[in-house]
């Protein structure tokens, strides 16, 4: 049993929440601290390696199973490995060299809003108009994000955001993609497979890129930021993850994403001294408008406003 199920009132789930999403929220600061010192694919690879062994090791202790069994399983970790840990990541890690890590969070923050539509497309579940007035209205915040320019589509800054897009929609379908597979192995087992799985696709893009390791700069910055992506926002963060997840549901864990770019903003101010546009928070208020009409059912039945027994009119089901 994960140690933080034992804290089980409503305040102390707030508290792990409002946690995850500090954790959460400055790795993109982090990861733009790291980036002038490390190759990027490298950079990520170094970190979900360091990730990935460490919770296995614990999966191994703690939990009742650490190998997956089944065509199912193996397809889970394989699906997560390679879609949501290492083409994500390296997407990410990639678009960050071209963007501050607070316009990347607000970027990654449409994700929830990709997963509706993939699912509709995909797995065949309803998206009525309002859910699809939601997607339009997230694609929008990323373009108020971008604001691209039609006479410079090449900027540094549009192939940044463009890049950590093109992330967002492979992690929302990797999501998807392992909804309808029958898994009964430990969460903590399947992150850390996953975790070196996408670690190992992240050291073979960083060989075909010619990323050398002799090009790292063991700076006191550049190991500090590794060393907080790896166990902070890495290994404590997925373990509050994990709890979170069993006891509060997908839809409350989605929010997370949009704090995220709150706490990225004030650190990124408070430690880079980058100050978020008023055009940003446009953006934003977009992409978070575009998931609460989204997941607006969902969102009604926890806030106590609907029959939680009423089956969402687009299909999705809260958790």
């Amino acid at each position: 049993m994960n140690p933080l199920s034992r804290f089980g009132s409503a305040g102390r789930d707030a508290a792990l929440f409002l946690t995850l999403a500090c954790f959460w929220g400055t790795s993109f600061v982090a990861i733009e601290v790291g980036l002038p010192h490390f190759p990027p694919m490298l950079f990520a690879g170094v970190r979900y390696a360091a990730a990935g062994a460490i919770i296995l090791a614990y999966a191994a202790v703690t939990a009742d199973r650490l190998l997956p069994r089944g065509r199912d399983e193996v397809a889970s970790v394989l699906v997560a490995g390679g879609l949501i840990i290492g083409i994500y990541h390296g997407l990410l890690y990639l678009g960050q060299m071209h963007v501050p890590g607070a316009i990347s969070s607000v970027v990654v923050s449409l994700s929830p809003v990709l997963t509706a539509v993939f699912a509709a497309l995909i797995l065949d579940e309803s998206l009525d108009r309002f859910g699809a007035l939601g997607f339009l209205l997230g694609i929008a915040g990323v373009v108020v994000v971008a604001d691209p320019d039609p006479a410079n589509l090449l900027s540094a800054d549009i192939l940044g955001i463009g890049l950590i897009f093109l992330g967002c929609a492979t992690f929302a379908l990797g999501a998807v993609l392992t909804r309808p597979l029958r898994v009964s192995l430990p969460i903590e087992s399947m992150q850390g497979w996953a975790m070196l799985l996408g670690a190992g696709i992240l050291f073979a893009a960083a060989a075909a890129r010619g990323e050398s390791p002799a090009s790292i700069e063991w700076t006191f910055p550049a190991v500090v930021s590794l060393a907080y992506l790896t166990l902070v926002s890495g290994v404590v963060a997925f373990l509050i993850y994990f709890t979170l997840l069993d006891r509060v549901g997908a839809t409350e864990i989605n929010l997370i994403g949009y704090l995220e770019p709150v706490v990225a903003s004030t650190v990124s101010w408070a430690v880079l001294d980058h100050v978020v546009g008023a055009q940003t928070l446009v953006g934003f208020v977009a992409v978070f408008a575009g998931f609460a009409l989204v997941k607006r059912d969902a969102l009604r039945t926890r806030l106590g406003l609907t029959d939680p027994a009423t089956p969402s009119s687009h299909g999705y089901d809260a958790d």
